[in-house]
């Protein structure tokens, strides 16, 4: 089954695809401040709400990129009946792939929730850094272990324990990479449990309407799996945050610190 359909299916019901509310995520980049014309750069951006609602907010320009034919396809005309006149594009593409033009740098560069992009959380960091102006905010959505994770519970999501590090690893390894951490928005259970259960209601409700696809078996033996995982270990082995890191030049007063 090809994969970009298996998360169109599964994330039907799902305007910001990832596990926290709407609400947070707004709450949290109204606090940006962000002047007009400012440049934004968001790698893996799904559906494209988090940038448009940045140029409602703002009047900002920038690049969404996502190599999913299915969460692009209805991108440009949610764009003209929001935000028309704004200086947005959206590219598909892997977004490994992605280079901006010339020595183009973004005020706020993102990757919210895809950081396999890159190999992990250390090699988004580093990939953001050298988009970003010197100044600026990089923001990553990225997992964390509340606890020591079962080993049936990683042969299940096929995931290695080192994969994914602590909430206080992930900000110890982003300031170890030059990045001064200034935000974090973690997942409660409600996010996670609206997250995971709009998952299943989408699939069932698709099968049901589409008897005939040929992936219905597959798509229900993943869907199966993801909901045992979640309700049986997931649920509370596996936390998310988004963190908002500053790219401040702060060693001149490192040593008095």
């Amino acid at each position: 089954m090809d994969i970009w359909k298996y998360f169109d299916i599964t994330h039907r019901k799902i305007i910001i695809c990832n596990p926290m509310s709407r609400g947070k995520i707004m709450n949290f980049f109204s606090m940006l401040s962000l002047k007009p014309g400012s440049r934004v750069l968001d790698i893996a951006c799904g559906k494209g709400e988090i940038i448009l609602s940045l140029a409602e907010l703002f009047d900002i320009s920038g690049t969404g990129i996502d190599i999913s034919p299915y969460f692009l396809k209805g991108i440009k005309e949610k764009k003209k009946n929001r935000v028309p006149d704004a200086d947005i594009r959206f590219i598909e593409i892997d977004g490994a792939k992605y280079c901006p033009a010339g020595d183009e740098l973004f005020d706020v560069s993102m990757c919210i929730g895809a950081s396999w992009i890159y190999n992990g959380f250390k090699g988004t960091i580093n990939a953001l850094k050298k988009m970003t102006k010197p100044g600026g905010i990089i923001i990553i959505g990225e997992p964390y272990w509340i606890k020591e994770p079962d080993k049936e519970y990683l042969e299940m999501i096929e995931v290695k324990k080192e994969d994914f590090n602590s909430h206080y690893g992930n900000i110890e390894t982003a300031e170890k990479e030059g990045l001064t951490c200034i935000y974090t928005l973690v997942s409660n259970q409600d996010d996670w449990d609206n997250y995971e259960t709009l998952q299943w209601w989408s699939v069932y409700e698709y099968v049901a309407e589409n008897p005939d696809d040929p992936d219905n078996v597959e798509l229900l033996k993943k869907i199966k799996i993801s909901k045992e995982s979640y309700l049986k270990y997931g649920r509370d082995s596996l936390g998310w945050a988004i963190y908002a890191m500053g790219t401040y030049n702060l060693a001149p007063i490192h040593g008095d610190v």
